[in-house]
């Protein structure tokens, strides 16, 4: 009986391993449904939708590239963001489920964190030309501490859609129960409010 739990175990294991990964393909590249191979030129690996990109005023914008945007990339496992950060703006706490992430600092000084699973923070302030690399699934932010300059940067990823949970988002804007966000942060129903009013719908 022993052997037949650590059996399903390994398997349950094993299922859970592939399916955290962007598919292997068989093939040199994906071609999409209904499409024809021969017909397949240049223009299939070429997108164009990074151009002329620009964050609004006064806040941080970014502009994803995965196999939704750009079928071309499925089953890569790689993906794209560009990244501008106006002046005092952030990137909040998130995590990327499916694949990690190296940021390139293309302008600017930009100001980024990691927190590991024993709660430890890795900071680092990079300038123009600077790389950091944040593991899959760790909670991570950057910061544009100027409040002058933009800065733009590329974030590479390990999938071909690595996924985004933005923490202030996913909690204050999921329909938790309150009662659970109360005692979780040790807030008052104001406190939480006022946590809540930015993911609240607009009527």
């Amino acid at each position: 009986m022993a052997t037949m739990k650590l059996l399903l175990v390994l398997m349950m294991t094993t299922v859970v391993a592939i399916c955290a990964r962007d598919p292997e393909l068989t093939t040199d590249f994906a071609v999409p449904v209904g499409m024809n191979a021969s017909m397949i030129t240049g223009d299939f690996f070429t997108f164009t939708g990074l151009r002329n990109f620009s964050a609004a005023p006064n806040t941080f914008g970014s502009k994803k590239v995965t196999h939704v945007e750009f079928p071309a990339l499925t089953g890569l496992g790689v993906g794209v963001t560009l990244l501008e950060y106006k002046p005092n703006t952030l990137n909040p706490p998130h995590t990327h489920p499916r694949g990690s992430e190296l940021i390139y600092v293309m302008a600017g000084h930009l100001d980024v964190g990691l927190i590991d699973s024993a709660n430890k923070l890795y900071a680092a302030h990079l300038h123009e030309g600077d790389l950091f690399v944040f593991p899959q699934g760790l909670v991570h932010f950057q910061i544009n501490m100027s409040k002058k300059k933009s800065v733009l940067a590329i974030s590479a990823f390990g999938s071909s859609n690595a996924g985004t949970i933005s923490l202030p988002r996913n909690i204050f804007g999921s329909g938790i129960e309150d009662e659970v966000l109360l005692q979780a942060f040790k807030i008052t129903s104001a406190e939480l409010m006022k946590l809540k009013a930015p993911f609240m719908p607009t009527m």
